[in-house]
């Protein structure tokens, strides 16, 4: 069974750390700084550090890899659309990755960044998904280099993974979302407790990550576009008619971007 471990830095981010105590070995994903997974390593001297794994290019992502690289020569697998330093494996679409000897599925979703992947696998019993900044927990990435259009394809193409998937973003952004959530669709009893409960969490420390697909079908709003009170609200503030889902989702994003 694979042990995750969200390893704090900067002032919000996640660098998740995948460990295998059987086989000795570990990676991680998205590790903006290196400080924190060579101090792991540094109270782990039995656990070999072998693969690091890039959804995307930003520096908050991509900042530790080369001393990283250089203090324990790991293979960096990364998005083949980007530029991404100290890149081994350049990763594809639909590609099978190979890590902690189990496969993992390279799926593009770009809309953040043009050439953003998540990675999906890990155990089939409980999988896993790394996301990067495209979904959150109640939330969702902002379009720096793609469409609303492909965001919320995107999107659809995460929700359509299995519900007892774990669902590891790299930021904890759950209360900020939440508030917007509750605007968007403020009589969800789901998102009703799951607000008291995150905000439980964080007041007692404790991150309010790895959440879980079936959690973010539930009260997601940008996964919820086809429900009819979320779209009544998108259409009052985008002062239209909102014919698709997809305009559902822009028009949810705009709102987001400046709530």
């Amino acid at each position: 069974m694979i042990q995750i471990t969200p390893l704090p830095a900067f002032d919000d981010n996640y660098i998740w750390l995948l460990q295998d105590a059987a086989l000795g070995h570990c990676a991680v994903v998205d590790p903006g700084d290196a400080a924190p997974v060579l101090a792991w390593l540094a109270e782990h001297p039995h656990c070999r550090l072998v693969d690091i794994l890039i959804t995307h290019h930003h520096g908050d992502h991509t900042g530790g890899i080369q001393a990283l690289k250089a203090a324990t020569g790991a293979r960096v697998c990364g998005p083949a659309l980007e530029n991404i330093p100290g890149r081994d494996l350049a990763l594809q679409d639909g590609q099978t990755l190979r890590v902690l000897e189990r496969d993992w599925q390279v799926l593009q979703v770009p809309g953040h960044t043009a050439g953003h992947i998540a990675l999906f696998g890990g155990d089939a019993e409980q999988p896993l998904l790394f996301c990067g900044d495209t979904l959150f927990s109640a939330g969702c990435g902002r379009l720096f280099e793609g469409s609303a259009e492909q965001m919320h394809a995107s999107l659809q193409r995460l929700a359509a993974l299995p519900a007892q998937t774990r669902v590891c973003c790299t930021h904890e952004y759950t209360l900020s979302n939440l508030r917007f959530a509750l605007a968007v669709e403020p009589d969800n009893p789901a998102l009703q407790e799951y607000q008291q409960r995150a905000a439980a969490q964080r007041a007692a420390g404790q991150p309010t990550l790895p959440s879980s697909l079936a959690l973010e079908l539930a009260i997601n709003p940008f996964l919820r576009t086809g429900e009819t009170a979320i779209r009544r609200n998108a259409e009052v503030r985008a002062g239209r008619p909102l014919e698709t889902h997809a305009e559902v989702f822009a028009a949810l994003r705009a709102w987001k971007d400046v709530f």
